[in-house]
């Protein structure tokens, strides 16, 4: 992304179709021996009934173009997605999502990461989350690690 900067705005419903497509190849990429094309319209109701409808939304765009997002619940704390298109893995779009969740969630965040996701974990560690707890996802049936960031209390 080179000199150009990525610009973070609000989510808007226009935005969906977009969203729900960079979910999709993104976690493909990350798991490629399950098939996330199958899991889209499931994601869909899930998007629009769960995340959309209870949590704040930024979505990062470079060039015009959507290259990630992350969704907070500002009431609970809770981070359920940081999604950023692979072409764009290492370019700093996800430090600057989870900047804009910690703004939104400045007494903390929580979440949870799939425990073989090793490059998701060594991120959020990177970003002063810690591991606090072991969990299973309750829709895959994946061992996940509970993480949490708090704010430093200096």
């Amino acid at each position: 992304m080179g000199d150009r900067a990525v610009m973070l705005r609000r989510y808007r419903a226009a935005d969906e179709a977009d969203a729900i497509e960079l979910w999709r190849r993104t976690w493909q990429e990350a798991y490629p021996t399950v098939d996330f094309s199958a899991r889209v319209e499931w994601w869909r109701k899930r998007w629009s009934d769960e995340l959309t409808a209870a949590s704040t939304v930024t979505v990062a765009e470079f060039e015009g173009a959507m290259v990630g997002f992350v969704t907070v619940n500002q009431i609970t704390g809770y981070l359920d997605q940081v999604v950023v298109a692979p072409e764009a893995w290492g370019r700093g779009v996800a430090a600057a999502l989870i900047a804009a969740a910690k703004s939104l969630s400045p007494r903390g965040l929580d979440l949870h990461v799939n425990t073989d996701n090793s490059r998701a974990i060594r991120f959020y560690l990177k970003h002063g989350f810690a591991t606090v707890g072991e969990d299973v996802n309750s829709r895959s049936g994946a061992a996940v690690y509970k993480m949490s960031w708090q704010p430093d209390p200096r």
